[in-house]
């Protein structure tokens, strides 16, 4: 499908506007519409553009998000704190939540949030960056609706439960190790389907524990009906580890469900015992360590710059002639698109106007409508 280049102010005005129009305050639309074009900045267009309206919009309309966020802290000490978002922005939740742990590490070392009650709160990047922009070390995970399965299983258990880490560094891009812990994750089958491009062998499992293989559309309808699942990272059985990923899977599960007493594994999947629509009650959780109550943080962003650098420097494999580290892709992502804008395919194009019509927001043409 052909894709059209929607500029960074428009798309950003756009988006906080509809936001905004759906009842979120003027506030939370802005932090909303920058965690969602953060993710498109660095090119993880699977979580941009193409899920603001389905994901965000559409839960709002159904009643199962909550467009005003009431952030209620639960139980609270100087380095810990366990928060109740009420089916809230998850956005607005994650920068809440991150900032709150950003401020125990600055003054105690270390700090750490657990949240129940949440929402899809975009790329766990955002959080982790946020973060190391304050000379912290930034770690974050969140559960996710079932629909992965655990090692010799074909039933979808748990979510692609991302396990993030950002350290600081004194280059122009810190690390930000930001990744599912299953192969491939909802977002991207979505936006396969959207894009029209296959199944990745391997990616995802069928109920008889054969790898599904095909139209992005029809796997993603098998994984919803419960005849298939994504697989963990190592893949089918655990010949290529793939018990390491489940491990992995498991850790984020915990940490985003029995610190704070919150929902996990099947109870995830948005729907009540008679299949009708619920709120996904996911949770997080967000650890910040401040880098100056150790060595200091110009000692670790040399120190972990230094470390990059000698990686990168390391003999390349025939045919390959550059090594990338966590963050770098990212970044030379945004170095193109950012005197451009965001690549905005065909299905997303003709959201962007229905939502646009809905909501009477008639000062906006966009590119593909000239």
């Amino acid at each position: 499908m052909a894709k059209m280049i929607l500029d960074w102010k428009t798309a950003a005005s756009f988006i906080e506007d509809a936001f905004v129009g759906t009842g979120v305050p003027r506030e939370d639309a802005r932090i909303c519409t920058d965690v969602l074009l953060e993710s498109d900045r660095r090119g993880i267009e699977s979580h941009g553009c193409n899920r603001f309206k389905p994901v965000y919009i559409d839960r709002i309309r159904a009643g199962i998000q909550q467009a005003v966020t009431n952030f209620e802290i639960i139980k609270e000490t100087p380095t810990t704190a366990v928060v109740d978002g009420h089916h809230g922005m998850g956005q607005v939740i994650g920068t809440r939540a991150m900032q709150m742990a950003i401020d125990k590490a600055k003054e105690y070392g270390m700090g750490m949030v657990a949240v129940r009650n949440s929402c899809h709160y975009g790329i766990a990047g955002y959080y982790a960056t946020m973060a190391t922009k304050q000379g912290c070390i930034g770690m974050t995970g969140t559960n996710a609706r079932p629909s992965v399965a655990p090692t010799f299983g074909v039933e979808g258990m748990f979510g692609t439960n991302p396990y993030t880490v950002g350290i600081p560094t004194d280059e122009d891009f810190d690390f930000v190790f930001d990744c599912a812990t299953s192969i491939t994750q909802n977002g991207k089958v979505e936006y396969n389907e959207r894009v029209g491009e296959g199944v990745l062998p391997g990616t995802i499992i069928d109920s008889e524990g054969k790898a599904v293989v095909g139209d992005s559309g029809e796997a993603l309808k098998m994984i919803r009906e419960g005849k298939a699942a994504l697989t963990t990272l190592g893949g089918i059985g655990d010949s290529l580890g793939g018990y390491k990923g489940f491990g992995l899977a498991l850790v984020v599960e915990m940490l985003s469900s029995a610190l704070q007493d919150g929902w996990y594994g099947k109870d995830l999947d948005g729907k009540d015992e008679q299949g009708n629509i619920r709120p996904y009650h996911l949770g997080h959780f967000f650890i910040a360590i401040d880098t100056n109550h150790f060595m200091g943080e110009e000692i670790c962003r040399k120190k972990a710059g230094d470390i990059l650098r000698k990686i990168r420097a390391s003999k390349k494999a025939p045919g390959r002639d550059r090594i990338y580290t966590a963050g770098e892709k990212e970044y030379l992502t945004w170095q193109q698109r950012k005197d451009s804008g965001v690549p905005i395919n065909e299905s997303v194009q003709k959201e962007m106007i229905a939502v646009r019509d809905e909501l009477g927001l008639t000062q906006y043409i966009f590119p593909w409508e000239k």
